[in-house]
């Protein structure tokens, strides 16, 4: 049997081809923001699996370190670590700021971790580049992501650190890429204020009224002495023992240290379910719409092709051609219409947008699949108007002017 699809798609390959092109980056658009939604749920477990903890202790009532700001004395860990159960601990801070390098800057997670070895709670588990921190200041592991090479002089508040280490896929939730330099420096970053602000602070309180009595200055020089150390961490990162129930040693410590302590259960939520929960409601939105005009699109376009062969089709009725066989032929052109949209939608999303697109963009064969379907169904649903169109058409037109 003739294919009348097939017929008629040679008959103007071209003008279909093309428009198939055109439907095809933005079927890439939509599988893309697919793939953005999987990078950004890939970034939050990485950012959990590559801390090596199995809980997480922060302040009291935060959602800390990732989702909200924690501070804890840095001594905390001294009575963690001798809870049973409790393998290692170590403490680490977060940042997130500006690093400058040169004249350019980059925005990262500048972690602050503890003297130690490669798997030491919050240390970077390999390197792809250069060797791990052994210094106690001024040296620094990057992504590689962050463009810093190796030897690179890095700015970060008032003091220099040089790249010693590059490593891969070690992001922020948000895509930040992350640079780890010794606990003591990144505390300073983080909590030290600078000397104008001590001397401001102190020339505050010494004129204050409260001050001007007698041992007063002696609580002043304590005051100043306590601005110019750091006692604060973001948190502690705890190992377990192999065997150990992290709720029950969760729940020890937050009887005994007064903290709150997430399992990697509960810190999976938090960083899939609060802190990417907004994007992925909108880029939700984005797909809805997206469907929406794609599906628009093939129904104009099938339509459009519909009724510029009506004396084609009315030939066809007059010849006795089942309708049937009509919308078949119009089903199967939407059909191999959307099939060429999605082939050049899923190559201009895996060679084009991916490896462009700012964050990371993660296309899974499986979204692939479904996305596959979803095309196939919204042709199906979009021909039904042509074909509609179609049945309507008298067969007298064949021979009408």
């Amino acid at each position: 049997m003739i294919s009348l699809a097939g017929r008629d798609i040679m008959h103007g390959w071209g003008k279909f081809v093309f428009t198939g092109m055109g439907l095809g980056l933005l079927i890439g658009v939509t599988l893309s923001m697919a793939g953005i939604y999987r990078g950004m749920v890939d970034d939050a477990k990485v950012l959990m699996d590559n801390s090596s903890a199995d809980l997480w202790v922060v302040q009291q009532d935060t959602l800390g370190p990732y989702a909200e700001p924690s501070s804890i004395f840095e001594d905390t860990w001294r009575g963690i670590a001798a809870m049973p159960g409790v393998a290692r601990t170590a403490n680490v801070t977060y940042l997130t700021m500006q690093v400058r390098e040169g004249d350019r800057d980059v925005r990262a997670m500048v972690t602050g971790i503890t003297p130690g070895e490669a798997g030491t709670p919050g240390w970077p588990p390999y390197l792809v580049a250069g060797r791990q921190i052994t210094r106690s200041h001024y040296e620094a592991v990057a992504d590689i992501a962050s463009g810093f090479k190796l030897g690179d002089q890095l700015q970060i508040r008032r003091n220099l650190y040089e790249v010693v280490g590059l490593t891969r896929r070690m992001v922020s939730s948000g895509g930040d890429p992350m640079i780890f330099i010794p606990l003591k420096d990144a505390q300073e970053a983080q909590f030290l204020k600078d000397n104008d602000a001590i001397r401001q602070q102190r020339r505050r309180t010494a004129e204050s009224p409260a001050f001007n009595r007698p041992g007063m200055p002696d609580l002043l020089d304590a005051v100043t002495a306590s601005q110019s150390t750091n006692a604060y961490v973001n948190a502690v990162l705890v190992q377990l023992a192999p065997g150990t129930q992290p709720e029950e040693v969760a729940e020890m410590i937050r009887r005994w240290k007064r903290l709150t302590v997430y399992t990697r259960d509960q810190m999976g939520e938090i960083l899939t379910g609060k802190l990417i929960a907004t994007s992925s409601r909108q880029i939700f939105m984005f797909l809805v719409i997206l469907s929406i005009v794609s599906t628009a699109i093939v129904a104009f376009i099938i339509y459009t092709l519909t009724l510029g062969k009506i004396r084609e089709i009315a030939v066809l009725k007059l010849i006795g051609t089942r309708n049937r066989t009509i919308a078949s032929m119009i089903l199967q052109q939407s059909i191999a219409l959307g099939t060429i949209g999605f082939v050049v939608g899923k190559i201009t999303a895996t060679l084009f947008m991916a490896p462009i697109f700012p964050k990371y963009v993660l296309l899974e064969p499986l979204d692939s699949a479904a996305g596959f379907g979803i095309v196939v169904f919204i042709c199906i649903l979009s021909s039904l108007i042509a074909i509609r169109a179609a049945l309507r058409v008298d067969p007298a037109e064949a021979i009408g002017g």
